[in-house]
């Protein structure tokens, strides 16, 4: 079973005193800690698009490119959800270990994190470079790049297992997941569509059930940076030992949403998806048992919380989202055996 569900702990009161958009706060901070020298100017840009974090830009003079993250007790959605600032230190944990376990080039590089300000900073990606989610939506799939999404995810869960003492002793702690994940997705939508209950029930007792390897938690396209033809992996403030299932389910949940959403890319996003889950199958192979129904099943639960949950996908209109929650429900009673057959139930075309 996971960890027992409980409300705020800590005291919202007690946020950080330091605001990382102010600028001249920001220069202060960087100067008063000594990351930057007393006289040391700096540009600030705030980047867009997090709802968990504030995230800065900071170029200095010699060029160096640094970006700044700070964990926000209330997240930037429209419902009240909240999660403690110290997740930030997760992500910084996860930022270090991804650095042996991704392959070479596709992670930033850790800088540095204050644990009383809940800041972490990381090396800033090269420009040019583009959203993965942004370039989906405006062109479907191209090149290699669902591929690579497969790739990336299996060689973490495969190098992962390889070092699974160490890693399972330092992210075994599954509460910044909980809060942000099982509870804001499957357990509110459990608590308002009734007739899911005993799917979700049983859904986030097998996620605890099944702690194989390291999580990300948020493999999304949304959090993908497109650099030189390659993927780059950001946000990893959820790591977690646990079910690799959930991964596959939530990364299959953005390419299977954007199919019924964009129908003049739906076939291409379609063989994205099963791109994705043979290039990840290639690096894990049968290294986990009963895998696929259970990544069914998590991909089945995210769509409904996409549609349904407290961070609806904000691209899908009222009457897609209806759409996708008649699609859902439907094949909640006996959902497909195959990730192949599900690609192909979620993505055919409408009637």
């Amino acid at each position: 079973m996971g960890p027992a569900h409980h409300s705020l702990h800590w005291n919202l009161t007690l946020d950080p005193m330091l605001d990382i958009e102010n600028p001249a706060a920001l220069r202060d901070y960087l100067r008063r800690t000594g990351r930057i020298g007393p006289a040391t100017e700096l540009t600030a840009r705030v980047l867009p698009g997090g709802v968990s974090c504030k995230t800065v830009l900071v170029r200095l003079p010699d060029g160096t490119t640094w970006v700044l993250k700070q964990a926000l007790a209330k997240l930037r959605v429209r419902t009240d959800w909240y999660s403690d600032p110290a997740r930030i230190h997760r992500e910084a944990a996860a930022l270090r270990a991804l650095a042996a376990l991704a392959p070479a080039g596709t992670t930033a590089e850790f800088i540095f994190e204050d644990m009383t300000e809940h800041v972490l900073a990381m090396t800033a990606i090269p420009e040019p470079h583009d959203n993965w989610k942004t370039k989906l939506l405006a062109r479907g799939p191209e090149h290699d790049h669902a591929h690579q999404f497969g790739r990336l995810l299996g060689t973490i869960h495969r190098r992962a297992v390889e070092n699974a003492k160490v890693l399972q002793a330092e992210f075994g702690d599954a509460t910044f997941f909980d809060q942000l994940r099982l509870d804001a997705y499957y357990r509110h939508v459990a608590a308002s569509v009734p007739e899911t209950t005993t799917f979700y029930a049983s859904l986030i007792d097998e996620t605890f059930r099944h702690r194989a390897t390291l999580v990300h938690g948020d493999f999304s396209p949304k959090n993908m940076l497109v650099a030189g033809g390659r993927l780059v992996l950001l946000d990893h403030e959820v790591v977690h030992w646990g079910d690799p299932a959930f991964d596959l389910g939530f990364a299959l949940t953005h390419l299977l949403a954007k199919a019924r959403h964009l129908p003049v890319h739906r076939a291409t996003l379609a063989r994205a998806a099963q791109q994705f889950w043979t290039a990840y199958q290639g690096e894990v192979g049968d290294r986990f048992a009963g895998l696929a129904p259970r990544a069914v099943r998590h991909t089945l639960g995210c769509l409904l919380a996409r549609v349904e949950g407290r961070s609806p996908l904000e691209y899908l209109t009222p009457a897609g989202r209806a759409a996708l929650r008649t699609e859902v429900l439907a094949l909640l009673p006996a959902p497909p055996i195959s990730l192949d057959d599900l690609i192909q139930a979620i993505s055919r075309p409408s009637p």
